[in-house]
């Protein structure tokens, strides 16, 4: 039988810090920037964000705050004022509790009885789900996706239990390489080279999910830079992280992380979620000017009751 909780055994509840700052070099002066930011952290019913601010130099013309179609935050500035380089910077204190399967995984639906009820989109409770069904630009389906996921779903096992032996195949077949693709890099080639970051490997889950008929999310936030004392730094900590969130019927979203090989517990910050990276990309824009750019991005994750804390750069 297996049993999995998410979570971590010391706490129920953490609060956190969170420094996140971009900063862009231009080789020439830009004379306009339009910029989207998916920078704030998602209130949820284990998150609640006890305080945030975002901070822009050079001082923006124009700054506004909206939901998007998925429900996070965002929000959009306009540099006006010729520049040759741009910082932003979000801060936040996240307060985030323990959440977690307490049933055992084995006692999750079969994952094609979930399938088949995932098909009868006309039924309203299941419309939301149902739209993550498809595929979408950074996370497709195809049969090679499929055949990949086939050992984790055999035939009559329940669909946490294949997802989860899923989550640990691809920590296992693929290796972490920051230099082995970028943005424009296809879901096939991660699939034929067997490395790639954070962002690839909860695309692939997703497509694979995707592929065998299942309702699969993408996952933009932060996990914690400095672990606890005698647990090992999880991969993923030097910029925003992704991890894919798929849909149970009787449990709702439940979420894994397959860079690391775990489930999604308080050690997590949970920015916001769409089809895939394009949805909730932290930061993205247009530019009038600017020559080539150089691009610099420091994310510090500290525990507010640590006495020290880790910077890493990505």
């Amino acid at each position: 039988m297996i049993v999995e909780r998410s979570g971590i055994n010391d706490m129920a509840t953490r609060n956190y810090r969170v420094l996140h700052q971009t900063h862009y070099r231009y080789t020439s002066p830009v004379a306009l920037s339009h910029q989207l930011l998916h920078l704030t952290p998602r209130a949820l019913p284990w998150q609640s964000c006890t305080l945030h601010r975002i901070e822009v130099d050079p001082q923006p013309a124009e700054f506004r705050e909206r939901e998007d179609y998925f429900g996070n935050p965002v929000g959009h500035f306009v540099v006006a004022a010729p520049h040759d380089a741009l910082i932003v910077r979000a801060q936040s204190e996240v307060r985030v509790s323990l959440r977690g399967v307490q049933r055992p995984f084995s006692d999750s639906p079969a994952w094609e009885a979930v399938r088949e009820r995932l098909r009868q989109i006309g039924t309203a409770p299941l419309l939301g789900p149902a739209q993550y069904l498809f595929e979408s630009p950074h996370a497709g389906a195809s049969a090679d996706l499929a055949a990949y996921a086939g050992p984790s779903f055999a035939g009559g096992r329940s669909l946490l239990a294949a997802a989860l032996d899923l989550n640990r195949r691809i920590h296992q077949d693929f290796e972490f390489d920051a230099g082995a693709t970028d943005v424009t890099t296809l879901l096939h080639e991660v699939l034929s080279r067997r490395r790639g970051v954070c962002q690839d490997f909860a695309h692939l889950m997703i497509g694979c999910l995707r592929s065998v008929g299942l309702a699969a999310r993408y996952v933009s936030g932060y996990i914690l830079t400095t672990p606890p004392p005698g647990r090992p730094r999880l991969v993923g900590a030097d910029a925003s992280h992704a991890w894919v969130s798929v849909f149970c019927p009787e449990l709702g979203w439940v979420d894994f992380d397959p860079t690391n090989d775990r489930l999604v517990d308080a050690e997590y910050i949970t920015l916001g979620w769409g089809r895939d990276f394009g949805d909730v990309t932290p930061m993205r824009g247009v530019i009038l000017g600017g020559g080539g750019q150089e691009l610099e991005v420091e994310v510090t994750v500290t525990p507010m009751d640590a006495a020290a804390s880790s910077t890493t750069r990505g």
